[in-house]
């Protein structure tokens, strides 16, 4: 039986003390590190944020605190958060593989994709990254968890894959890494010392 992310899957998984994995001040220290990075490699603010798989948009009240005027457009693939959250937070319908031909009239600072890629099918993760590449003006911010790893909360549909698949994939689309899950793109690689990514050479 497929998963439903209903308003059930989300009381449960973001907001019950039995079962959240991620605390509100965890949230922002990780969203304050993310637009740090971001703005190191732009040299100027983040002005507009994609994100995608964004659940009912835990990140835009954070953004918006921290960068009061930031642009933010998020995706989900739930019916109940775009239904419910939709238009107040911005939050239009795709899934993550409908990303190998959406595009919009801008290119983005910062795009963030949490806890989502670990449950997909490889076909789908190679799609949406063409996408996420093609988008990306500054920083992705690409949370993963991998077969090395004990994250804990949701196992169900959990693809327990090396880390060194991800780094492959990542690497097909000319995303860099420069550490703590983030990503720069070929817009910004010139702009990284190579002590600054985590690749070897």
């Amino acid at each position: 039986m497929p998963k439903t992310y209903d308003q059930a899957y989300f009381d449960k998984w973001y907001r019950s003390a039995d079962h959240a994995v991620r605390s509100p001040a965890e949230l922002r220290r990780k969203v304050a590190m993310v637009l740090g990075q971001a703005e190191f490699y732009l040299g100027r603010p983040v002005r507009n944020v994609l994100d995608v798989g964004c659940g009912e948009a835990p990140w835009r009240a954070v953004l918006r605190r921290l960068r009061p005027g930031i642009a933010y457009r998020g995706l989900e693939a739930s019916d109940y958060a775009v239904a419910r959250y939709g238009r107040s937070r911005n939050i239009g319908y795709a899934r993550f593989g409908q990303l190998e031909h959406l595009r919009f009239d801008e290119r983005f600072d910062l795009i963030v994709c949490t806890d989502v890629l670990h449950y997909l099918k490889p076909a789908e993760i190679r799609a949406g990254l063409t996408g996420i590449a093609d988008m990306l003006e500054g920083l992705a911010f690409l949370e993963v968890y991998t077969r090395e790893d004990d994250p804990g909360g949701d196992r169900d549909g959990f693809q327990a894959r090396p880390a060194r698949w991800y780094r492959g994939a990542f690497g097909e689309v000319g995303l860099m890494p420069v550490g703590s899950q983030c990503y720069v793109g070929p817009t910004l690689a010139r702009r990284v010392a190579m002590l600054e990514t985590c690749v070897s050479g």
